[in-house]
């Protein structure tokens, strides 16, 4: 019998040396669950051993790493062997020997635990690099792997969740709809604007399902995600380096082409007395259009409030836009 197991029994049981196989009584599972958990018999519980052969992902691929025994006791089974040992008069007890700890439930060469490992080297074929200009994002069989999940049972499965949680992280990173935005005015002044319709938004259910696709697919792709919104550029302020700027505290506009004024021009906005003020904020156009003609609120008899004709419309908030004012004093 183990050194350290006799003398936690013969320390238990107050047995002399003379006598210390004269052990009063039976061995139930109580006293022995009381030995398992005596201060220097720890290692005999302690959950080291793998319950079965697992899949790991190594290099680029699934491998299965062999089970091992470990050192978690069957306590049914230590029971039995010691009450044997003891009865038998045997100073050793072996219990590995003698199966007193627990086996995995599968072993490398199962045919169920190579299944599983081929099932889920299935789905690391893909690599799809995402096109953020001038960055990139790569989904490769390192990170697909974190998404393969196998149970005990060697049920392979796909953690959907964990592909919607890393296209959630992108949008994190990468959107910029609604977020505010500080940069150098054409009049050299720092400001910051918030609000607006304009900015980067990766569409995610539909990336989500672009992305499944390639993972099934076990395609090469190089692209960009797919988008509800789109905007200039991904470098500094996404607005690029054409765009129209308006100050609407000095009723003056800007026209900023590849980085220079092209156009600068006093305007009028809406007037915010009448509730037609014109909303702050960064918006993309909407369309373009020539010859229009601008009408005001519907009547109850079909009429508007107002029908103006004009010679370029250009909408970026509804019926808010840029458009020539005939109307206005020069």
């Amino acid at each position: 019998m183990d050194k350290r197991l006799l003398g936690i029994l013969k320390e238990e049981f107050e047995i002399k040396d003379t006598d210390i196989y004269n052990i009063p009584g039976p061995l139930d599972l109580t006293m022995l669950m009381k030995v398992y958990g005596m201060e220097g018999f720890d290692e005999y519980k302690s959950p080291k051993y793998t319950p079965a052969p697992v899949p790991e992902f190594q290099n680029d691929k699934f491998v299965v790493i062999p089970e091992t025994d470990g050192t978690k006791i069957d306590t049914d089974t230590f029971r039995e062997k010691v009450i044997t040992a003891v009865d038998g008069l045997n100073a050793e007890l072996d219990l590995s020997k003698e199966g007193c700890y627990l086996k995995p439930s599968y072993t490398a060469e199962s045919k169920k635990v190579t299944e599983a490992c081929d099932a889920m080297n299935k789905y690391l074929g893909a690599m799809v690099t995402y096109d953020f200009k001038p960055n990139t994002e790569v989904v490769d069989s390192s990170m697909i792997s974190q998404w393969v999940k196998v149970d005990d049972d060697m049920n392979v499965t796909f953690d959907n969740n964990a592909v919607k949680e890393y296209i959630q992280s992108l949008a994190a990173k990468y959107d910029t709809k609604g977020k505010e935005r500080t940069f150098t005015s054409a009049s050299g002044n720092t400001v910051t604007v918030s609000g607006g319709n304009y900015g980067w938004k990766i569409d995610q259910n539909a990336e989500y399902n672009a992305l499944i696709a390639n993972i099934q697919n076990a395609e090469t792709v190089t692209r960009e995600p797919n988008y509800s919104s789109r905007a200039a550029s991904h470098e500094g302020n996404d607005v690029g380096n054409t765009y129209a700027e308006v100050n609407l505290t000095t009723q003056h506009m800007y026209y900023v082409k590849d980085g220079q004024i092209a156009l600068e021009t006093d305007v009028v906005t809406g007037n915010p007395n009448k509730g037609n003020d014109t909303p702050t904020g960064v918006y993309s156009l909407a369309y373009k259009a020539k010859d229009q003609t601008l009408r005001g609120t519907k009547k109850a008899d079909g009429t508007y409030e107002y029908e103006t004709p004009v010679k370029y419309w250009m909408p970026f908030n509804g019926g808010v836009g840029f458009h020539d004012a005939s109307w206005q004093p020069t």
